[in-house]
């Protein structure tokens, strides 16, 4: 897999490549984040609830858990895309000045398996560092194994919670050496 990168600042965003992924980091608004940021929803509440969500309980989602931390200089959202395609999309926040938070983490699932996942993390660790983080955690369900293998894959180990999210139930972090 080829990856390349460019500079972090918020004027150049970050870009990688993998295969026919390109991942770069824009607003969580954009009209591809957007969709994206409601595709991720929809499916994490529709596995929670086991059954489709309505588009009036993803508004309702979204204004109860805001992404405004996902910009400068707290955080950063990526939107990666294959063949041209926004595909995937993922968000990085500081929790304090060395440990930022993977969050928003979501591949279309009609492209997993196709290296977007490791591209989009390759680029949000580039962007916790940017940020100055050391070390990057997150939390997960028990039902989102995709997610967790993906983790496991990239170096994330599990540790014990560092928050009581009400729906965390697996916790990992990664050192960003």
């Amino acid at each position: 897999m080829n990856i390349n990168s460019t500079s972090n600042s918020s004027t150049t965003p970050a870009l990688r490549e993998a295969g026919d992924w390109t991942v770069v980091a824009e607003h969580f608004a954009t009209a591809d984040a957007t969709a994206l940021r409601r595709a991720y929803y929809a499916e994490v509440a529709g596995r929670y609830w086991e059954r489709s969500v309505t588009e009036a309980e993803i508004d309702a989602g979204l204004r109860d858990d805001p992404d405004d931390g996902l910009v400068p200089p707290t955080g950063r959202f990526a939107v990666g895309r294959l063949d041209g395609r926004p595909l995937a999309c993922g968000g990085i926040r500081l929790l304090d000045p060395i440990t930022a938070e993977l969050t928003r983490v979501y591949v279309d699932p009609r492209a997993r398996g196709t290296g977007g996942g490791a591209a989009l993390l390759a680029v949000l660790e580039d962007e916790a560092r940017a940020l100055g983080a050391e070390r990057v955690r997150l939390d997960t369900r028990s039902d989102l194994v995709e997610a967790r293998a993906l983790y496991t894959r990239h170096g994330y180990a599990e540790i014990p919670a560092y928050n009581a999210g009400r729906y965390a139930e697996h916790w990992f972090e990664k050192p960003l050496v």
